[in-house]
């Protein structure tokens, strides 16, 4: 059961995944990419880790998807299509994408082979929180520090277009 939930899971986010990156609309790829982030929660909710799900769903779905949006608010980007610049390299770009997903799937196909997946041991937020505030605290905020500064710079630019001479 926990297989199927998890695959079923991983296809929806490779599908929006897929939507992201193909969408003509700027507007239409950040509503894809909350997808694709709501699937993969839901690949982290069927190993039961329900804590990272969680965290999943509102750092990633709620903040970073918000921030997008807020930037293409601010910064008054076109949100009309632009096929002139989604379809010129196209096929190069799918040509590349299917060498890297082949170069990825063996690489995993190699490393795990026919194991069955399992649901995380320790899962509970206790484990989860000592692990991120022990190693990881220090990339977590030079990412804070990297979104505050991409806010900073949208509103910056927003600002930017009423002065004369620029």
């Amino acid at each position: 059961m926990t297989t199927a939930l998890f695959s079923i899971a991983g296809a929806v986010a490779l599908l929006a995944a897929v939507m992201v990156v193909t969408s003509r609309r700027i507007v239409h790829a950040a509503l894809w990419l909350v997808v694709a982030l709501g699937a993969v929660a839901g690949c982290f909710g069927a190993l039961h880790a329900e804590f990272v799900a969680l965290v999943q769903i509102l750092v990633y779905v709620g903040a970073i998807v918000v921030l997008v949006l807020f930037a293409l608010m601010l910064t008054k980007a076109p949100t009309n299509p632009l096929p002139a610049l989604t379809t010129r390299r196209s096929p190069f770009a799918a040509v590349v994408a299917l060498v890297l997903a082949l170069i990825l799937g063996s690489g995993v196909v190699l490393a795990f082979g026919n194991e069955k997946l399992k649901p995380v041991p320790d899962g509970s937020a206790e484990a989860v929180g000592t692990a991120v505030f022990r190693t990881w605290v220090l990339p977590f905020e030079v990412l804070s520090v990297l979104l505050l500064a991409a806010l900073i710079g949208a509103i910056v630019l927003s600002q930017r277009t009423g002065k004369k001479g620029d």
